[in-house]
């Protein structure tokens, strides 16, 4: 008898029969989950099991083609081929697709969390499920279920409030300045003038920049989408300096030079627990200060959830109260 019911504007099919395995797809219409059910009855009415069994590959055989076919097409598909190698080594990886169930999973979870951050967690699982929700639907394998969506996931809590405060900023920036890498400097300075992420800056071609040097174009950002940052006199100040010098990239320099040596010059300046991207939180909240409405902080700095950018409000209430008395 086949089930279906809605989930997340999804339509998800299960068909049982005595001594056979469940099958099981997910649509995104009911139309085809209907027409789906109908023709996995027929088949199972018929024994023709052969395509429809449960898969006998392993787990970790799955995250290898999904790294291989899927992951390349995606951001960050270095950190997350990296990520995936390391599930494919785990104990997790020897599992059956036809035998998967929430329990190992969620004993890997209980274990992982002694080691890792809720956020590390996270993104591990979400690559599992992913993976065996792409097989299931897009690939026609037969999996039973997708035991990630049965188990609890932690809360994650990283939003950091970072900021510049008392000598730092004068102490990092003497610190760039003393840096063997030339780009670190005019990088540091951007960042805290526009909000731009590091592989934001380092993607800005010199072709990208308005020919007043007013607005730069940022192309396929983190969100997916270009997005058109307008630049304050300081920041002009430090592109058109780069301008006048280089073609092509405005930065050539790889995100790992300056990982590295930003690490040096935190260190050298004797800054503890600051990351480059704590920068960004310092510039969004400069701009609240500033007065900009969260509208207009959000087209600078291209977050597409305005609730993102609450954090940032009691700077305004702070300005409110001042200018009440």
């Amino acid at each position: 008898m086949a089930t279906i019911r809605q989930r997340n504007n999804r339509w998800q099919v299960q068909v049982r029969r005595q001594n056979s395995p469940t099958l099981s797809k997910t649509f995104s219409t009911l139309k085809d989950a209907r027409a789906w059910a109908r023709a996995a009855e027929t088949r199972l009415d018929r024994g023709e099991l052969e395509t429809l069994r449960p898969s006998s590959h392993s787990l970790g055989h799955l995250l290898e083609i999904y790294r291989d076919r899927v992951t390349p097409a995606r951001k960050g598909a270095g950190p997350e081929s990296y990520v995936l190698g390391k599930l494919m080594r785990s104990d997790l990886a020897k599992l059956q697709l036809s035998a998967l169930r929430p329990e190992p999973f969620a004993l890997y979870r209980d274990e992982r969390l002694k080691e890792v951050s809720a956020a590390t967690l996270c993104r591990e699982l979400w690559l599992i499920q992913h993976a065996i929700r792409i097989a299931r639907q897009e690939w026609g394998w037969v999996i039973p279920e997708n035991p990630i969506e049965g188990i609890r996931k932690p809360t994650i809590r990283n939003a950091r409030t970072r900021r510049l405060t008392g000598d730092e900023e004068g102490r990092l920036l003497d610190a760039c300045a003393q840096a063997r890498n030339e780009w670190l400097l005019p990088l540091v300075k951007l960042a805290i003038a526009t909000a731009m992420r590091r592989g934001e800056l380092l993607k800005i071609a010199v072709s990208d920049i308005g020919p007043d040097h007013t607005m730069v174009l940022l192309r396929d950002t983190k969100n997916g989408h270009d997005r058109h940052v307008p630049l304050s006199p300081v920041a002009r100040e430090i592109i058109q300096s780069r301008v006048e010098k280089h073609e092509g990239a405005l930065f050539p320099v790889s995100a790992n030079a300056v990982k590295l040596s930003w690490r040096r010059a935190t260190k050298r300046s004797g800054i503890e627990d600051l990351r480059f991207h704590d920068l960004r939180h310092e510039a969004i909240s400069r701009f609240a200060e500033m007065g900009l409405s969260i509208p207009e902080i959000a087209a600078i700095s291209g977050h597409r959830d305005p609730r993102m950018l609450f954090r940032y409000t009691h700077l305004e209430l702070a300005r409110i109260i001042e200018k009440l008395g």
